[in-house]
């Protein structure tokens, strides 16, 4: 049995946590939140008796093998390193960290301490990923040149430590941007950034005017809430294969319907995600639009154990990682430049 320890015991802890469950190999064996009522309440909830409000108290046990960090972004790195440092595999939340500094140290500790750490991206392991690998194997698109990802919330920030940037680093592009970025770079075969053009917007904040509830809200959330993160954020990123992506991500935006669409253009064939798989292409002198006899929608039943599965086994059989630090790092990459571009209004090229 694998023992695992959950550090951060908010909301994305809990589909890591029923994930943990499902898995035979693995044990639930310690949780970690600053919270003490919040961390008593899950520990009563999941039957997890070994509770602990300083990381470095219970990292301190030679029993666990294996931990999920799911706290708040600025906290990614420092739990991170306390946790291998302490000889223990790491699976960390996404975003990686809150600089691309800090996530090579992540990925230092980890190959100093010869454990594995692998970061949280969760799409890669959806049935809808699966399913465009299939048609991508069999080269139904040709060379895919341009890609475009939204995930547009029209009153969807979620308060608590997601508006407050010293904790967040940053709004709907660090934190919902991150998932479609990655989404699309890894069905690309992860080709290299070579440069992006960024700009961000702080227009609507987080609408506190508004009755309409809100469509997300944190765990941490309060009516006094900081919020001086970015509402909007849209850039483009080229990689050095010459194929492009238009990314728009937002917390608050006007417009009738949020939306998560993810579209992909090739020589072959083009796809859109939106939320059901569209697949369109050509075929006797006449454009053709394929429908699938398939669940083809992302499927959330199912996601987190996948990852979760993968983790574990990584963990007992040594079995390449899905989701490398490496990896982890040229997100961030990606994700400072745009904020970067943004702030100067210019360019940012990257080596």
């Amino acid at each position: 049995m694998v023992k695992i320890a959950i550090i951060g015991v908010g909301n994305i802890a809990e589909t890591h946590i029923n994930a943990y469950l499902k898995n035979p190999n693995a044990e639930l064996y310690a949780f970690c939140d600053i919270n003490e009522k919040r961390l008593k309440a899950m520990g009563e909830k999941y039957g997890v008796e070994r509770l602990y409000t300083n990381k470095d108290e219970m990292l301190k046990d030679p029993d666990i093998d294996a931990v999920s960090v799911c706290t708040w972004n600025s906290e990614h790195a420092p739990c991170t390193i306390a946790a291998l440092n302490a000889g223990k595999h790491v699976l960390c939340e996404k975003p990686m960290a809150t600089s691309v500094e800090e996530a090579k140290a992540m990925k230092e500790a980890a190959e100093k301490n010869g454990k594995l750490l692998m970061i949280g991206f969760v799409r890669r392991f959806g049935n809808d990923m699966s399913i465009l690998n299939d048609f991508k194997k069999a080269d139904f698109f040709g060379d895919v040149y341009y890609s475009k990802a939204t995930y547009l919330r029209r009153n969807g920030n979620p308060g608590g430590w997601f508006g407050d940037k010293s904790r967040s680093a940053g709004g709907p592009l660090i934190d919902l941007g991150v998932h479609v970025i990655d989404f699309v770079r890894y069905f690309l075969g992860n080709p290299k950034v070579v440069s992006v053009y960024g700009a961000t917007f702080q227009k609507l904040f987080d609408r506190k005017n508004l009755k309409t509830p809100k469509s997300y809200v944190a765990a941490s959330a309060t009516d006094n809430d900081i919020c001086d993160v970015e509402d909007l954020a849209t850039a483009l990123v080229r990689f050095d294969n010459g194929s492009v992506l238009s990314i728009e991500a937002s917390f608050s935006l006007n417009i009738k319907t949020e939306k998560g669409d993810i579209e992909f253009f090739g020589t072959k064939g083009g796809a859109k995600l939106s939320p059901e798989l569209e697949l369109y292409s050509e075929a006797n002198g006449y454009m053709t639009n394929m429908d699938l006899c398939a669940e083809t929608a992302l499927s959330f039943d199912g996601l987190f154990e996948n990852e979760i599965n993968h983790y574990v086994d990584c963990v007992m059989n040594g079995t390449d990682c899905m989701s490398p630090a490496k990896d982890g790092i040229d997100i961030m990459e990606i994700l400072m430049a745009i904020y970067e571009s943004a702030r100067t209004g210019h360019e940012v090229v990257l080596n």
